[in-house]
């Protein structure tokens, strides 16, 4: 295999070479750590597979890195796929009847499962069998095939899209994983820039850090960004480096893009700072309604520059310091 061909297969992997590969490496999360640890131990001592596990919360903190480490531990193999694409009854039968004991499937966004197919899904968890309909009408009839023992691990961004049947059959245990703090975001991006190759000093990391929005996944996103910055101007990584890539990104100094402050000046210069409803600011914003609820306004409540209120949406003092108002 050629140099090139090797610099290919490094860039498509590059995302798996930056995930955590073991427990020690694996930063933050620590309840939820000490909570699998216990899980994995017992369920080894006893030799037998760990019970079903949910992990939610937003987009980009580790739950599909939870599920590769708890594979890896239990030495089982792990079959992945997603909500949206089991899509019939079929497709989740094919998947089940090919697994051998001790394996792991991980459906990531489980809430857009098929309601027929998350039917279908409780006795394979609860009792291990699946429940196959052949045939229609008065001639129908069930088949009852037997399944090895299994671990099912789920991840979504929606729990309150998932039936309370669902989530009550999760019982090795329903994790909501937090967002990180600006220190363990600071050491997420040195382990990565060291898998990279980098040298950066500690003012730049703090700068990533501050700007990604407490998550893993925008800081890895950030530092290969400021990597390829600092290779095309041939300039070594430094804090005012970090800055020029950044602002190049529209990312501001507390991470906000050009979206979250277009949709607070809108709200300040256009609607006098609110309250302003959601159809509204959506026409104003041009942004979609799913949009400015789902990825602009979370990040921006918890920073305290956005209220949602019975009235609307209202811009805060603290936001119009912010934006220089």
């Amino acid at each position: 295999m050629n140099e090139e061909s090797l610099s290919q297969q490094s860039h498509q992997h590059l995302d798996q070479t930056l995930r955590p590969h073991s427990w020690d490496e694996y930063i933050g999360q620590e309840l939820i750590k000490k909570n699998l640890h216990i899980l994995l131990t017992a369920a080894k001592q006893r030799n037998h597979p760990p019970e079903h596990l949910l992990f939610y919360g937003p987009p980009g903190l580790g739950k599909t890195t939870l599920a590769h480490l708890i594979a890896k531990e239990t030495g089982a193999q792990m079959k992945i796929t997603s909500g949206p694409a089991i899509e019939k009854v079929g497709d989740l039968a094919s998947i089940l009847t090919n697994i051998n004991p001790g394996d792991i499937v991980f459906i990531d966004e489980i809430h857009r499962l098929n309601k027929m197919v998350e039917e279908i899904l409780y006795p394979a968890m609860e009792s291990g069998v699946l429940d196959i309909i052949i045939g229609k009408g008065p001639s129908a009839r069930t088949i009852q095939l037997e399944l090895p023992p299994f671990t099912l691990i789920a991840a979504t961004t929606r729990i309150s899209l998932l039936s309370a049947p669902l989530r009550s059959r999760f019982s090795g245990g329903v994790h909501r994983l937090e967002f990180y703090t600006d220190q363990e975001i600071a050491r997420i991006v040195q382990r990565s820039a060291e898998l990279l190759g980098i040298t950066i000093p500690t003012d730049a990391l703090d700068e990533i850090a501050k700007r990604s929005r407490f998550t893993p996944r925008r800081a890895n996103y950030f530092i290969k960004r400021v990597r390829d910055y600092a290779q095309v101007h041939e300039t070594p990584i430094t804090t005012e480096v970090v800055r020029e890539a950044l602002e190049l990104l529209g990312v501001d100094t507390i991470g906000l893009t050009e979206s979250d402050r277009k949709l607070l000046f809108a709200i300040i210069d256009k609607f006098g700072g609110g309250p302003v409803g959601l159809k509204t600011l959506a026409a104003a914003t041009g942004e979609e309604e799913a949009t400015i609820e789902d990825v602009l306004e979370p990040y921006l409540i918890q920073l305290g520059l956005l209220e949602k209120t019975a009235r609307g949406r209202i811009a805060t003092q603290k936001a119009r310091e912010h934006l220089g108002l």
